[in-house]
């Protein structure tokens, strides 16, 4: 128990230091540099994020990552449907479990199958949404 406990202190305090303003934050300054690397031409754009902004109702593939913005719409809906049917499968069995004598006592209800499975509510989530942007452009 104290091992968690020191965990959960560390997690804490390293997600609270990422909220402290940077005045707040000791820095060294040093006007002398140990090492600098040689840049001799321009890096190519690989290196850089692209922009990722539009103007409008819909935005460009090119948002959805290389392998999504290949996809056609009618993929990512059937990726979707097949998505949130699982989910709800899960869920309703787990109902079902529940109603169990002495499921929830003994936690016998908590199938590792079904927490798997109830992960496709995201997923249906975040592909009928890449399925509407593949639509509104045409593919």
């Amino acid at each position: 128990m104290a091992r968690l406990s020191i965990l959960l202190l560390a997690a804490i305090v390293a997600v609270s230091s990422a909220f402290v303003p940077a005045a707040q934050t000791a820095t060294r300054v040093s006007n002398q540099v140990a090492f600098a690397p040689k840049i001799s031409e321009p890096t190519s754009t690989s290196l850089f994020a692209e922009d990722m902004t539009w103007e409008g109702e819909y935005p460009p593939s090119k948002v959805l990552g290389p392998i999504m913005s290949k996809m056609p719409s009618s993929t990512l809906a059937i990726i979707s449907m097949v998505s949130l049917g699982l989910c709800l499968y899960s869920c309703v069995q787990s109902g079902l479990l529940l109603r169990e004598p002495g499921a929830v006592e003994n936690g016998t209800w908590v199938k590792w199958y079904y927490i798997v499975e109830g992960l496709g509510g995201p997923l249906a989530w975040g592909t009928h949404v890449a399925s509407w942007i593949q639509r509104k452009n045409g593919m």
